[in-house]
């Protein structure tokens, strides 16, 4: 049997199957983006799918605290269209 890897949300600290999260990822350049191959170089951040979490995240600023940088308008439109 495989074993399937775990991550934490950074906005509910529950724990879900890494498919099952969306990651963001700061850069070594300190850009901010989504990453949807979850192989990119930098700091990741992992959220779940759903707009609940999304308006929560973008409410207690999680990511920009998970990142320790702030999060421009353009990552969270693009998470909004990934969630829906």
């Amino acid at each position: 049997m495989k074993k399937i890897p775990m991550r934490k949300c950074v906005v509910t600290q529950e724990r879900f199957p890494k498919k099952e999260l969306i990651r963001v990822v700061r850069t070594p350049e300190g850009q901010v983006e989504v990453d949807l191959t979850g192989k990119r170089n930098g700091h990741g951040a992992y959220m779940q799918k759903s707009s609940e979490t999304l308006a929560k995240a973008r409410k207690n600023k999680a990511l920009d605290r998970a990142l320790e940088t702030s999060i421009p308008e353009e990552v969270y439109a693009r998470l909004e269209e990934l969630v829906a």
